[in-house]
């Protein structure tokens, strides 16, 4: 398995305190008794994640299971504030979503390059004495503490980014295809789980348009309950615009697969089957029109695409098809 694909990590993370506001008087010659010029204590560092287009996975995150943002200095006198504790940036590829681990609540999900949020806030300083002065108190003798430093343990999901995403149980043909269509090189082969992470392809259209593709593991009945690569891959599907199903065509029951399909996905999130979806059969190669007909008329009225990866059969229309779902049914050519 690809160990440099890693979706999910767990951190414990803790922002910087605040500085302490000082208690100083000024003293100087010919002054013996200056005011109150105690300074502010430094903000603690924040907790940051930034979104960086440039990565695909958290695996830079892996084994930093520890993250601490620097503490804010304390105030001195002659109202010299202390300094900021220094901010700490997380980058993370687009798609991560950042979680309370405890509560499984999401804070928020990162979607665009650069794209910031502050996940802890450093405390703030405390003010120094200097800020206390009154009319009726020339010569406060107290300032503030600086806020504690916030700490949270925080989840990062990560969710594969991709206009298309193939869907189909092992060995349907989804990374042969991707291939196909795009520059991508998955590894193929025929057993089961030959794709162990997310693959993406960049797939040319008409006139320098192109749609990303994202090749899925394959699910298998029970996938929703964790069985198999279950859950773990099942999110990345929750990212896709279009949904490619993808059937082979010398399975036992093709119309049975795409229902078990169907049922692991609602019991995952129903709100997957909003998305549009086209079913597709693939390895056509290897069946006659008379099976495609059959296996169509099984299917009922879900309108099917037969194609071959190999011979590209129907690959053209295979493509129009997936645009034009991408483009609320547009024609661009």
């Amino acid at each position: 398995m690809d160990t440099n694909f890693i979706d999910y990590v767990k951190l414990y993370c803790k922002s910087g305190k605040g500085g302490q506001g000082s208690v100083h008087y000024r003293r100087e010659k010919f002054v013996p008794f200056g005011g109150p010029d105690g300074g502010n204590g430094g903000r603690g560092g924040h907790i940051i994640f930034r979104g960086n287009k440039q990565l695909w996975t958290l695996l830079h995150l892996k084994y930093q299971k520890h993250l601490f943002a620097a503490d804010g200095t304390n105030g001195s006198g002659a109202r010299s504030s202390g300094a900021q504790g220094k901010d700490l940036i997380i980058e993370v590829p687009l798609g991560t979503v950042i979680k309370d681990f405890e509560t499984q609540e999401v804070l928020h999900e990162i979607l665009s390059d650069q794209e910031e949020f502050i996940a802890l806030n450093g405390g703030r300083g405390g003010m120094g004495n200097a800020f206390f002065k009154t009319a009726t108190n020339q010569a406060p003798n107290y300032a503030q503490p600086g806020e504690p430093a916030l700490e949270q343990i925080l989840v990062l999901e990560l969710k594969v980014l991709a206009d298309v995403g193939l869907v189909g149980f092992p060995n349907a043909g989804k990374s042969t295809l991707l291939a196909a269509l795009s520059a991508a090189k998955p590894e193929i082969a025929n057993y089961p789980f030959t794709t162990l992470v997310p693959n993406l392809g960049i797939v040319k259209y008409h006139n320098n348009f192109s749609f990303c593709m994202a090749d899925i593991p394959g699910i298998i009945e029970g996938a929703s309950e964790g069985k198999g690569l279950g859950l773990r891959f099942l999110r990345h599907i929750e990212r896709n615009n279009v949904l490619l199903f993808l059937i082979a065509s010398d399975v036992e029951n093709p119309k049975k697969q795409y229902d078990i399909l169907i049922h692991e996905l609602h019991e995952h999130n129903p709100e997957l089957l909003d998305k549009d979806r086209i079913v597709a059969i693939s390895k056509a190669d290897l069946i006659d029109e008379e099976i495609q007909e059959w296996i169509q008329k099984d299917f009922g009225d879900i309108p099917l695409i037969f194609f071959s990866a190999i011979t590209q059969y129907q690959i053209p229309l295979l493509k129009d098809k997936l645009w034009q779902a991408l483009n609320n049914n547009i024609d661009v050519k």
